[in-house]
């Protein structure tokens, strides 16, 4: 009886707290993912806190950098804030809401491929120092791709052509679409939904990939971000792995660290929650894209890459990051192995001046002798830490020495992408370093 009077008052506390808006500190792992702790127990100030994230905030939507964002901030594997900002549109109709579903855009590339390619090297299926080409045989005789390694691809040190516009492949001088490679309607051979009666021819990804295997290598052997290999590994982890891309993620990843809402196509799952719009598309879709990945060379693979196409809610990536920071584990289940997770998350070629990890990125070599106008991101960050960026507006990174998973969402391509304010103001890197700042030293 004394024991389940101490649970009842424990749950009435609960739900007065809760219902004051006050965080309740806990300090242990649940099964439904991450807890939440206030910011005071976990030594950080948060009157400096909500006043300046504010601030900045409202700064940014005022300045049109966005029409609205959300920030999730973890310290020491609690969630110790999460607050949304501003609404979808400029037309301010629709606020916007903690479990908003985002189109992640380049975050893709460490939340999707990126876990199944460190697993498959824990499970020695794949070879960072090997040639690529051994797995990826399409390449084996191509001089200039043949002996280019997954490390070189995966620290963008290989020389790749950063990006090919694959969209001007379909469409006509006129602007209409070629009906050789897109449809209205689906049908056997065109089933790869791209947009709202958008489909794609299904062998178009094979035009892609010749595309890629034709492409420029710079002779040069230094830092060159390029996306286009991150377009083959879905087929890769596929051949590697005998499951979809998406089934794999799902399976091994999303569904264990009940990161529900982390997949591709949104716009097919019937989702309660609302999804944040991207750009009025004026060239391919002709309307506002919203439940459809943004990226254009994704949509043309129906939506499903590894470049882009993932969408999901700031608490799911929190899941997803916090397993990186605790370096490959979460509520007891190991995902990744340490000695891996700390291989991909160290600089690889620092005599290049190249700051990369493994498909994550990383601060600026010398980061921490920089002012927040030149640093990246945030001066205060460890060099342990790590991370990635969207191009329509989202930011993650974790700093395993601080123990701080940053989340940052907008849409900042609303209404369009050559909205570059988000740059501009230093939105992303101010905000994340207020939270450093804000730690009250011992």
């Amino acid at each position: 009886m004394n024991k389940f009077i101490i649970i009842l008052i424990g749950l009435l506390i609960f739900k007065a707290h809760s219902q004051e808006g006050t965080p309740i500190p806990l300090h242990i792992n649940t099964d439904e993912g991450l807890p939440y702790a206030s910011l005071s127990n976990m030594g950080m100030d948060s009157t400096l806190i909500y006043t300046r994230v504010d601030s900045i905030i409202t700064n940014g939507i005022n300045n049109s950098a966005f029409p609205g964002a959300q920030v999730l901030v973890a310290k020491n594997g609690a969630i110790v804030f999460h607050e949304a900002f501003g609404y979808h549109t400029y037309d301010s109709i629709q606020p916007v809401s903690k479990d908003d579903i985002y189109d992640l855009a380049s975050v893709t590339k460490v939340i999707g491929p990126l876990p199944a390619i460190m697993k498959l090297v824990d499970e020695g299926k794949l070879d960072l120092d090997v040639p690529f080409s051994n797995y990826w045989t399409d390449w084996k005789h191509r001089k200039n791709k043949k002996d280019l390694t997954l490390r070189e691809i995966l620290a963008h040190q290989a020389g790749l052509t950063p990006y090919i516009v694959f969209l001007s492949k379909v469409i006509k001088k006129n602007g209409s679409l070629k009906k050789r490679f897109i449809h209205n309607e689906p049908n056997s051979r065109f089933h790869n939904q791209a947009y709202e009666h958008l489909y794609v021819k299904n062998r178009f990804n094979r035009k892609m990939y010749r595309i890629i295997k034709r492409s420029k290598v710079s002779d040069e052997k230094k830092y060159k971000y390029s996306g286009l290999a991150f377009l083959i590994f879905p087929e890769l982890i596929k051949q590697l792995t005998g499951s979809s891309y998406e089934e794999y993620l799902s399976r091994n990843f999303y569904t264990p660290l009940g990161a529900s809402t982390l997949g591709f196509n949104p716009k097919t799952k019937h989702f309660t929650n609302k999804i944040v719009p991207t750009e009025l598309d004026t060239i391919f879709r002709h309307s506002l894209t919203q439940g459809w990945v943004h990226d254009e060379n994704a949509s043309l693979l129906g939506g499903v890459s590894g470049n882009a196409g993932l969408f999901g809610t700031a608490m799911d990536l929190a899941k997803m990051m916090q397993m990186y920071q605790n370096y490959g584990t979460f509520n007891g289940h190991r995902f990744i192995s340490e000695a891996t997770m700390k291989a991909f998350t160290r600089i690889q070629y620092p005599e290049n001046d190249n700051r990369r990890g493994l498909g994550f990125d990383k601060p600026l070599i010398r980061n921490d002798t920089l002012d927040l106008a030149a640093a990246y991101p945030a001066p205060e960050v460890s060099p342990e830490s790590f991370g990635h960026s969207g191009f329509t507006g989202t930011f993650i990174w974790a700093d395993p020495k601080n123990q701080l998973v940053f989340i940052f969402l907008s849409n900042r391509v609303n209404p369009t992408r050559e909205n570059r304010n988000l740059y501009n103001l230093n939105i992303r890197g101010a905000v994340q370093q207020v939270f450093y700042q804000s730690i009250i030293p011992d």
